[in-house]
């Protein structure tokens, strides 16, 4: 059962007078004001009016069931925010281009590919979108797939710590390219809940939920 769910229909009444300036409650006194006002001898038609009311009482009733909305994406979000700490170390791989390189580590580097490639190229580059290295791959099939960087540039030297991005290329028989989609993999190290929707924290590098495309045990 979902809590925090209610059929009072105030708050909608207090939304939609706020929103139009009157709810069916202001209507009815008009309503009242001007049968007792009304001239008997020539009374007025309140078939409009009945019809009026009608419609504002749609227009409450439609306030309530946004509220109630409201209420349980709210509720939904909050579940899917907990149940995200349950990720905490598991293997796990998400959309995401970004390696986070530290002293003597060799990041995995995760790839999709939509057909089969007679040869793969992946690009690393530096924060200003330099090339520092290409890790050439033979044939490989369609899928998912990992390749570890040692960290070090085309010339074999050892390249600072910090953030690099990385691209997917596929060639097939023909000679012809086509791009593949790079993936992060790694352990969760944490989670952040701030925001519209959790950010998971792989590689010390944080991706929204999501962007995870697969969950294992540790």
């Amino acid at each position: 059962m979902v809590n925090g769910i209610t059929t009072d229909t105030t708050a909608a009444a207090a939304a939609m007078k706020k929103s139009t300036g009157m709810n069916k409650d202001d209507f009815l006194k008009l309503f009242v004001t001007q049968l007792q006002h009304q001239d008997p001898l020539n009374p007025a038609d309140s078939s409009e009016f009945i019809g009026q009311l009608a419609q504002l009482t749609q227009v409450e009733q439609a306030y309530n069931t946004n509220s109630n909305l409201t209420k349980i994406i709210d509720l939904f979000n909050g579940a899917t925010s907990l149940s995200s700490v349950s990720y905490i170390g598991k293997s796990v791989t998400a959309n995401g281009d970004q390696i986070n390189l530290t002293a003597g580590s060799k990041p995995a580097l995760g790839y999709r590919l939509p057909a089969d490639a007679q040869q793969v190229a992946i690009n690393i580059s530096d924060i200003s979108g330099t090339v520092v290295r290409t890790l050439n791959l033979g044939n490989t099939r369609a899928g998912d797939g990992t390749i570890l960087w040692d960290g070090r540039n085309g010339n074999g030297s050892t390249l600072p710590a910090g953030q690099y991005s990385f691209s997917v290329t596929g060639y097939n028989a023909k000679g012809e390219k086509f791009q593949g989609n790079p993936l992060l993999v790694g352990t969760v190290e944490g989670i952040t809940l701030e925001g519209k929707e959790p950010n998971v924290t792989i590689g010390g590098i944080s991706v929204p939920l999501s962007n995870v495309l697969s969950v294992k045990g540790a």
